[in-house]
This record gives structure tokens, sequence and C-alpha cells, in this order.
């Protein structure tokens, strides 16, 4: 199977108070859509297509086109949309038709290893068309009401944090999106609207979402130690 990966790098970045987009923000004085993109290409895709900000596709196309010579494979970038569905489908299409395995990542996990790609893309099968990568859930987990009371305490040896990039077979990433577009909250969960199987993997702790300005220090700390 050939793979291609998707790239959602759209994010406005509020909840950093940045001011500007979340996949331009600096860490170790690098955008943090550089990191994104040099992991992806690291697991040797057949191609890599970004989904930015429409008012940043210059910049985003002067980052990566330095990063796709040195890997010598294609990158492109493309307009995102108002919603991630849009950016995510805007990807797809760009994406050589070879590409019959597409991995979804959102540059927001921008230290994700390549080997978290490279398990994710292997799992994907004509009999499981959609991967994803986990970590177990360690901690308690409870289920409130509306007025903040527990109702219930699931067993967390079933529950799992769900990470990216995740894994899909073309067409099923594209009936997925046809069927259900704006009703869940990531691409797999649009795949369990649709009856399929969803398998799993082993994530990265690496793999955490920057979303607060705590993770962009924590981030900071990270390339720091790894110099």
């Amino acid at each position: 199977m050939s793979v291609g990966v998707v790239i959602v790098a759209a994010g406005s970045g509020s909840r950093l108070g940045a001011s500007v987009p979340k996949a331009f923000v600096l860490v170790g004085g690098r955008p943090l859509l550089e990191y994104a993109v040099r992991a992806a290409l690291s697991a040797r895709p057949a191609a890599v297509v970004v989904a930015a900000p429409a008012s940043h596709v210059d910049e985003a196309l002067d980052l990566v086109e330095p990063l796709s010579r040195e890997h010598g494979i294609p990158v492109q970038v493309v307009p995102g949309g108002a919603e991630r569905g849009d950016s995510v489908l805007a990807g797809v299409r760009w994406l050589p038709e070879a590409c019959d395995v597409v991995l979804v990542h959102d540059a927001a996990r921008a230290f994700t290893p390549s080997e978290v790609f490279e398990r994710v893309a292997a799992a994907v099968t004509e009999a499981v068309p959609a991967v994803v990568p986990v970590l177990p859930v360690v901690d308690t987990v409870k289920v409130v009401d509306a007025e903040g009371f527990v109702v219930s305490t699931p067993d967390r040896a079933a529950l799992r944090i769900v990470q990216t990039p995740q894994g899909f077979r073309r067409d099923v990433l594209l009936a997925a999106h046809a069927a259900h577009g704006s009703l869940a909250t990531d691409d797999a969960g649009l795949v369990e609207l649709l009856g399929l199987r969803v398998g799993t993997v082993p994530g990265d702790p690496a793999a955490y979402k920057i979303t607060s300005p705590a993770d962009l220090a924590h981030a900071e700390r990270l390339v720091d130690h790894r110099g």
C-alpha cells in the first residue's frame, strides 16, 4: 500500500494566547509545523500535504519546500477549511490517487515520533480500515451529570487516550466524511459511525497535543532536552 499524510494545521491558537495560528507558534526558535512535517517525512510516506490557514499558505510553503527537497518527498500546502473536516478533505483530494492509505495528523501533536506514523500505517489493512494510536488511561475517570455529581466510574482498563496520526483506507475515510462529516470529534469517530471496526496501536507520550501555555512550556523543555 502507498501511504500519504495529511497534516491539519489550520487551528487558530487562541487557547495559547498566540498572535499567529497554532502551527506557526515557535518552539526552540522553529514553528510547530516544521517539527510535525519532519516527523511525517521521516516515516517515508509517498507524499505529505499540509492544510494551512488560508492567511498562511505562502508562509507554510516557504517552510515545507526545503524539507521536501531534503527528504526527496513531495510536500504540498493547501488552504484549510472552516471546519476540521473541510481541511482533511482538502488534503486528501490533493494526495496522489496511488495513496490508498491516508494518515491524518494534527500539527499540534508536533513531537509525535516517526515510529508512531509507521506503526499506524502498517496496521491499516483491508480487514482493519481504520487505526488509531492510543495510550492507557492511568487516572480514575468519573462520569458526572449536569449538576456535577458523579453518575458512574467506568473501568479504566477498557479506556484509552487517542492520539494522531490516525490511519485509514482512503476510500473508507472519504465515505465516512461524506456520510457523517460534521458529527464526530475525530476522523476515527466518523468511521465508527459507518459501523466499521477501528484498530489500535501503541501511541507515545511525546505525541501529546499542544493546546495551552503549559503545553507549550513543556514543548520548550522537550526541545531543550533533545538539544
